[in-house]
């Protein structure tokens, strides 16, 4: 038997501006919810062509980018480059040093590129590792069928139901799956013990827990989780007249300090001076910087 997890809160993600004139919805990394460690961020974007997150720095943490509609191309000053298409997930490691634009390419009906983008604190004896990408493409994802078919798990990384998903995606442990609950069904995913676990809600309105401790949410709110426990429950009504769909994530905690200055993670203060120095200096992981511009981020709107 598993023992489901209560919840410990829920609250609605809120918009605000982002990057070049894009809009994200977030929830972890605002007064509402810090410190959950290993999650720095959580942003629910919509960018539309012409604006987005053009040449920035990252230092000492992961980036996880799930796409679910449209496409985004990325470019950095390594020269690498990629697109991500509606499905796919992009894992990148910022480790001592990266420059890199993210850009939505044109839909042809014109509506913005939509996904999440979650931020990973890395371990500190991983800080400073070399930059990597992992893009996963969404047929490379185990989609399973649960509760007659009422249910409908994407195993974006870790385990459901005895089916794994694709390994070494990222170097701090986390597990991610997308939901989708039709009207009847209920689903009880197990997570490891102390983790810490969210779930953001994409669609319709869903009841987490079981009994009295039962909670109904609704569209873009995040469902924090106790620890206590080791599974999730959620189910939506005989009677919904929508789906429920929402991103399930747990991740293992890191003990350690977390000091952050917009993209720049370390475990000291010490650590995020010495970031902004070398991205300044274009030292110490940021040599490639210098004079580089991205061919995605010239065609920014001004």
């Amino acid at each position: 038997m598993t023992a489901p997890r209560p919840i410990h809160k829920a609250f609605l993600a809120v918009k605000q501006s982002e990057g070049m004139g894009a809009r994200v919805r977030r929830s972890i990394g605002t007064r509402a919810l810090r410190n959950f460690s290993p999650f720095l961020m959580l942003d629910h974007f919509s960018v539309s062509p012409g604006v987005g997150f053009p040449d920035h720095p990252h230092r000492g943490q992961e980036t996880i980018t799930y796409m679910l509609s449209g496409v985004v191309d990325h470019e950095d000053f390594a020269g690498n480059k990629g697109t991500i298409e509606e499905g796919d997930l992009q894992f990148m490691t910022a480790g001592r040093g990266i420059v890199h634009s993210e850009m939505p390419r044109p839909n042809k009906d014109g509506r913005p590129a939509v996904g999440m983008q979650l931020w990973v604190d890395l371990p500190e004896k991983l800080k400073l590792v070399e930059p990597r990408y992992r893009d996963l493409r969404a047929k490379e994802i185990p989609t399973i069928n649960v509760d007659d078919g009422k249910v409908t798990v994407k195993i974006i990384s870790g385990k459901s139901h005895g089916i794994d998903s694709v390994k070494d995606l990222a170097y701090t442990p986390v597990y991610i799956f997308d939901i989708t609950i039709r009207p009847g069904g209920k689903v009880s995913q197990e997570l490891p013990a102390g983790w810490n676990a969210f779930a953001y809600t994409l669609e319709g309105s869903t009841s987490f827990g079981q009994n009295q401790d039962q909670t109904t949410v609704g569209q873009y709110h995040n469902v924090v989780f106790e620890q206590k426990g080791d599974s999730i429950v959620a189910e939506v009504a005989d009677d919904a007249k929508e789906n429920g769909r929402f991103f399930l994530v747990a991740g293992l905690p890191l003990d350690q300090e977390v000091v952050q200055h917009g993209p720049f993670v370390l475990n000291s203060q010490e650590g995020v001076y010495q970031a902004m120095m070398d991205f300044q200096t274009n030292s110490n992981g940021f040599e490639r910087a210098k004079g580089w511009r991205s061919e995605i981020g010239k065609s920014m709107v001004h």
